[in-house]
C-alpha cells in the first residue's frame, strides 16, 4: 500500500480507528478487557472485552445508519460515564460520522449554540440532556429509556446486526469536532481528521501514558472534553489497554477517587492538577495503591509542591504532559526516555514533533528567552494536528503562519531542552482543568439589568489553579452590595455552565480600555497581582 510521510508516522490513504486499531486488538486479544465502567456508591459495574465491544460498536454503526446517520454527519454526544458513550463513539467513527462531544454541565443555550453552529444533525444523550436539547428538529437518540420524539438507543442497539460493512474512510476525512473556548467571540470549532486524532494519539498512549496491553488505565476527566479523547479512548486503545471509568455522579470527590485507586487493579492514572490539589488535602498516610505504577497529569501547570507531596506519600512520580484540544501530546515528561521528571516542566517535545519558541516576527528564540510555543508544519506536517478551525478561515490563517502552527501559549526553554509554561498568549482561563473563555462569562453577565460593562480574568487559586473573577461596572440605578454579587452569580449559573460563574466579583467605576474601545485585561491581571 502506498503511504505518505507524516512526521515520524506513516499515514495510509485510508484510515479508521475503529477498524484499523480497535478491531486489531479485538483479533489479537479477543477476551482481554477493553472497558470497565463503575457507577458510584456501590452501583453496578459493566465490563466488556475487546471482542464484545467491537461487536457492539458494529451494531451501533448499523443502528445509526438505519436511523438516518450518514458519513460526515455531525453527531452531538452528551452522556455521563456509561458504556454507551464508548459504544456510540466507536460506532460513529466506524460509520464515518463525526462525533461532537459535549458535557452535561452545559446549559440549554450552550447546547443550542453547538447544535446550530456545528450543523449537528443527530443528538445522542440521556434523560438529563433532554431539556437541554430543547426544540432540536434533527434525529434524537436516547440512552437509558424511552421518550416521545426520541429513538431508544439501547433497544435499537439490541436489534441491530453485528455484521457491518462500509467503504473505508479516508485518512483526511473529518473525524472529530470539538468546541474550544476563545477570548473573543464564541467557542471555536476544532476539526480533526480520521488520522490526526485516530492515528495521532499513538504517541499519547505509548510515550506519555506509557501503556501496555495488560494495563488498566483511569482518566478522571469529563467525557465532554478533548482530554477524554486523549486518555479515555484513543490513547489507551492504541496500546490494547483497558479503559476504566468511575461515575462520580456530581462533583469530583477526592476520597472516592482514592478508594477506587485502592480497590480496583488500576495501573495507570491520569488526573488534572485541580484534582490532585484536592487529593493532597486528604490523609494519605494509610493509603496503599498496590497496582498503580504510572501517574500523569495535564490541563494546566502542576504545582511542584503537589508533585513532591504525592511522591512522598506514594513513591510515584507525576509525569506532566502538554497539548491542546487542537493537538495530541506535544511535549511531556516521558518515562521511556529514562530522564528524571523536572517538577513544574512541560517536558520535552514528543517524538515526531519539532517545537520552538518564536517572537512576534516568527524568529526562533534561544534557550532562556520567553516566546510563543510553535509546532513546525513544513516541510512535513506531523500527524496529530487538527485540520482547521471549521468555518473560521481567518482564525485558521492566524494560527498557521509561515512554517509553523502557533499554539497561543508562552513558555521558556532551558539549556536541557525542557519547556516551562509561562501563560496564555490570549486570555483563556484554566480553572479546575476547564478552559473558560472570558467572553462567554461577560456576555452572560451583560444580560443582567444591573450590569453596564464587565471584564473577566483568571485569578490565582490554590485549589483550582485559577478562578473566574469579574470586574463589573454597574448601571446608574444599581448599588454595589453582597446581595447583588450573589444575584449576579446565580444569574450566571442559570445562563452558562456552573463551572464558569465568577467566584469573585469586584465593582469598579470603569474598565481600562484601548483607544479602539477594547478592554485591557492585561491591566486587570496586573492589578489583581498587585
Amino acid at each position: 500500500m502506498r503511504t505518505t510521510d507524516y512526521g515520524t508516522q506513516q499515514v495510509p490513504p485510508n484510515f479508521n480507528f475503529a477498524t484499523d486499531v480497535f478491531d486489531y486488538w479485538a483479533r489479537l486479544q479477543p477476551e482481554a478487557p477493553a472497558l470497565w465502567c463503575v457507577q458510584a456508591a456501590g452501583g453496578p459495574e459493566f465490563r466488556l472485552a475487546f471482542t464484545e465491544l467491537a461487536a457492539l460498536s458494529r451494531q451501533a454503526a448499523n443502528f445509526l445508519r438505519a436511523s438516518g446517520v450518514r458519513r460526515g454527519d455531525r453527531v452531538l454526544l452528551m452522556l455521563p460515564r456509561v458504556p454507551e458513550w464508548w459504544i456510540a463513539m466507536l460506532g460513529l467513527i466506524r460509520l464515518g460520522a463525526v462525533p461532537v462531544p459535549a458535557t452535561l454541565l452545559f446549559t440549554a443555550r450552550e447546547v443550542a449554540y453547538r447544535l446550530t453552529t456545528g450543523g449537528v444533525r443527530t443528538v445522542i444523550t440521556d434523560e438529563t440532556g433532554i431539556a437541554k436539547v430543547g426544540g432540536f428538529d434533527g434525529l434524537r437518540l436516547l440512552v437509558g429509556g424511552g421518550q416521545t420524539g426520541w429513538l431508544d438507543f439501547d433497544a435499537g442497539l439490541r436489534r441491530a446486526s453485528a455484521d457491518f460493512v462500509d467503504e473505508p474512510t479516508r485518512a483526511d476525512d473529518p473525524g472529530m469536532l470539538f468546541f474550544t473556548s476563545a477570548t473573543t467571540g464564541d467557542p471555536k470549532m476544532v476539526l480533526h481528521t480520521q488520522a490526526s486524532y485516530g492515528l495521532g494519539h499513538r504517541v499519547t498512549g505509548e510515550w506519555w501514558l506509557d501503556l501496555k496491553p495488560d494495563d488498566v488505565h483511569w482518566n478522571v476527566s469529563d467525557l465532554g472534553w478533548g482530554k477524554a479523547a486523549w486518555s479515555s479512548f484513543f490513547g489507551p486503545w492504541h496500546r490494547g489497554a483497558c479503559v476504566f471509568a468511575l461515575e462520580f455522579q456530581g462533583r469530583f470527590r477526592p476520597a472516592q477517587a482514592l478508594d477506587a485507586l485502592a480497590a480496583f487493579p488500576i495501573t495507570t492514572w491520569c488526573a488534572p492538577p485541580t484534582a490532585l490539589r484536592l487529593i493532597m488535602r486528604e490523609d494519605l498516610s494509610h493509603r496503599r495503591f498496590p497496582r498503580l505504577r504510572h501517574c500523569v497529569t495535564a490541563g494546566e501547570p502542576l504545582n511542584p509542591e503537589v508533585l513532591h507531596r504525592w511522591h512522598a506519600a506514594t513513591g510515584l512520580m507525576l509525569y506532566e504532559g502538554y497539548g491542546q484540544t487542537e493537538t495530541v501530546v506535544l511535549a511531556g515528561n516521558f518515562r521511556a526516555t529514562g530522564r528524571p521528571v523536572r517538577p513544574g516542566s512541560m517536558g520535552q517535545p514528543s517524538p515526531g514533533f519539532s517545537l520552538a519558541l518564536l517572537d512576534e516576527s516568527l524568529r526562533e528564540l534561544p534557550a532562556g528567552e520567553e516566546g510563543e510555543v510553535a509546532v513546525r508544519v513544513k516541510p512535513n506536517r506531523p500527524v496529530g494536528l487538527f485540520r482547521e478551525y471549521w468555518r473560521n478561515p481567518a482564525e485558521t490563517a492566524n494560527r498557521f503562519r509561515g512554517d509553523w502552527y502557533l499554539t497561543g501559549d508562552r513558555a521558556v526553554r532551558d539549556d536541557d531542552g525542557s519547556f516551562w509554561f509561562v501563560g496564555r498568549q490570549d486570555d483563556v482561563i484554566k480553572s479546575s482543568g476547564y478552559r473558560i473563555g472570558p467572553c462567554e462569562v461577560e456576555n452572560a453577565m451583560l444580560e443582567h439589568d444591573a450590569v453596564l460593562d464587565v471584564a473577566v480574568i483568571g485569578s490565582p487559586d490554590e485549589i483550582r489553579g485559577q478562578i473566574v473573577k469579574a470586574y463589573v461596572v454597574l448601571t446608574g440605578r444599581a448599588t454595589p452590595s453582597d446581595d447583588l454579587k450573589n444575584d449576579l452569580q446565580q444569574h450566571c449559573r442559570q445562563t452558562i455552565a456552573p463551572y464558569k460563574y465568577p467566584r469573585e466579583i469586584e465593582f469598579v467605576s470603569e474598565l481600562p480600555k484601548t483607544t479602539s474601545g477594547k478592554t485591557r485585561r492585561f491591566e486587570l491581571r496586573q492589578r489583581q497581582q498587585a
